[in-house]
């Protein structure tokens, strides 16, 4: 392998990392601009590290461990949130740019360039449809803290059935005087912000969080 080809290599893979990250950077994602062309260059060099060191034994040795390696990397950027995981798609990205990064390295830079395409355009159509999707049916956490009374949260799930919420109460809590219960609901966004709107005004509660 000449120095010309290492370094067209290297500035490909740096090339594929930086369209990637700056994809995510835009998104504000945890993994961005530098952290993605760190990973496919890392790929591509230790790809062509171990075709150069295990060449006449195991040449797919130290490149077969970057799949294991990347995972821990991926695993960093998952958390979980109030209403839900975070962080798999820009995981899963992670571990694809780890792919284009191996594929350049191993003398596939087309197929490489063209798996990054594909990938920014899955990343960016999909969002358009996740976002179509979350308008027509989303989940909210709902908690509500109001003076204790028999049947004191009838009317608030009689309001949820109004506003076609689909709901499940997962948590209660006496404290004195208070009531608080915690709902998971699904609707329309559209729901949501009228069941919202509708609870704000309510006198009788003395907290809302949603």
């Amino acid at each position: 392998m000449d120095t010309l080809e290492i370094i067209i290599k290297l500035l490909i893979a740096v090339l594929i990392g930086g369209i990637i990250g700056a994809e995510r950077e835009y998104h504000n994602k945890s993994a961005g601009l530098r952290t993605l062309m760190l990973i496919c260059l890392g790929s591509a060099l230790f790809t062509m590290f171990s075709m150069e060191i295990g060449s006449r034994t195991s040449p797919d040795r130290i490149a077969s461990n970057i799949v294991t390696g990347i995972g821990f990397v991926g695993g960093g950027v998952i958390f979980m949130g109030g209403t839900g995981i975070y962080g798999v798609t820009t995981a899963a990205t992670i571990w694809v740019t780890a792919a284009l990064g191996m594929g350049v390295g191993a003398g596939h830079q087309y197929i490489a360039l063209g798996g990054c395409i594909v990938l920014v355009g899955v990343l960016n159509a999909f969002t358009a449809i996740e976002d179509w999707i979350d308008k027509i049916n989303r989940l909210h956490t709902y908690k509500i803290t109001c003076p204790y009374h028999d049947q004191v949260f009838e009317k608030y799930e009689t309001l949820m059935k109004q506003y076609h919420l689909s709901f499940r109460k997962s948590k209660q809590t006496r404290n004195h005087t208070t009531f608080s219960a915690t709902w998971d609901a699904e609707g329309s966004m559209k729901n949501h912000n009228a069941f919202i709107r509708h609870m704000l005004n309510e006198q009788e509660v003395e907290r809302f969080e949603y």
